[in-house]
């Protein structure tokens, strides 16, 4: 896929995750088979750039390119500033947040709320096409709610605004994450168009990914929560759309590798303690599924360095590695 002057490894996307995208688990998805990772959204508001957390979440070094920066807000100049802030700060695509259901969000009129008001969508398209040279790409939801889906309708202003890429998240505002994601309406959207549509929502297997493009006509697909914890989705992905076949899944010595790249990134992104903070809840979703994985889960919540974070994860990978050399010691594990 080509998206402006990038030519993408493939469609499968990596959504933006507020708390969850940052640049240690975008370069990752990236190395594991993503084509492309979207950062997670920034404020359009100028006054918030210089606080820890934006700063934070724009962190680029290092990154593979393309770097992609949402940005959220409901005010068409704002935005427009924030587009041109963030290219002059090394985003080479800069995408739209309309999907995004928090009320925190929406109470602001930003997000998917704009999908309600397709005036001022318009309005913010427009305004951030024409503030910036590189690719504009949009996020949104399928409508306000399931009596007003105009997924159609928005995608045809964004692409008459001059947006390159849309994104659609198979859930309306009022949705939030609850029920099945539908895809009839991104198929309506895909019709209406000439851009190319990604897919979004419920995605959390080669055959639902192979289900979804179905569904939905999509160009390719985006996901989210499905990549909790599992990084290699994206390959695993890749390999059976391309090949018909299923790819095993990691081993342990290799998954022991990928946890533990990943805590040293946040660490040395965050320091201490906010790496070690924001490590515990990768540290769950990576071991919920393995024997022993919820005691585990207990037990690194109450750690409060880096190191000791490491030593606990090479324990619990080298405990489970002499457990598969021990049927009966794997049960019992598997038993805790």
């Amino acid at each position: 896929m080509r998206l402006g002057a990038h030519v993408l490894r493939n469609a499968l996307f990596v959504a933006p995750m507020a708390g969850v995208t940052d640049r240690p688990f975008r370069a990752l998805c990236r190395r594991l088979g993503a084509g492309l990772a979207v950062a997670e959204m920034v404020s359009a508001r100028a006054e918030l750039r210089g606080t820890r957390k934006s700063r934070l979440r724009l962190e680029h070094q290092g990154e593979p390119a393309p770097v992609v920066v949402q940005i959220v807000g409901a005010d068409a100049a704002q935005m427009a500033d924030a587009a041109r802030y963030n290219v002059d700060q090394g985003a080479q695509i800069v995408d739209i947040n309309m999907g995004c259901p928090a009320k925190k969000v929406c109470n602001v009129a930003a997000g998917s709320a704009l999908l309600a008001d397709e005036s001022l969508a318009a309005r913010i398209l427009a305004s951030v096409v024409a503030a910036v040279a590189v690719p504009v790409t949009l996020k949104m939801r399928t409508g306000p709610d399931p009596a007003r889906r105009n997924a159609a309708r928005i995608a045809r202003i964004a692409e008459d605004s001059g947006v390159q890429l849309l994104a659609i998240h198979g859930r309306t505002r009022a949705c939030g994450f609850s029920g099945a994601a539908e895809f009839a309406s991104i198929a309506a959207a895909k019709a209406a168009v000439r851009i190319p549509v990604i897919a979004n929502g419920d995605i959390g297997s080669p055959d639902d990914a192979r289900r979804v493009l179905a569904l939905s006509g999509a160009d390719g697909i985006m996901i989210g929560r499905a990549a909790h914890g599992r990084p290699w989705i994206f390959r695993e992905i890749e390999h059976e759309l391309a090949t018909g076949t299923r790819l095993a899944a990691p081993g342990l010595p290799e998954m022991r590798a990928v946890v533990l790249e990943h805590l040293e990134a946040l660490h040395a992104l965050y320091g201490e303690p906010q790496g070690v903070r924001v490590a515990r809840k990768h540290i769950g979703w990576y071991v919920h599924a393995l024997p022993g994985g919820a005691a585990f889960r207990q037990e690194a919540n109450r750690i409060e360095t880096a190191a000791g974070q490491l030593r606990a994860v090479r324990s619990f990978f080298d405990r489970l590695a002499d457990c598969a050399n021990d049927p009966g010691g794997l049960a019992e594990d598997r038993a805790a």
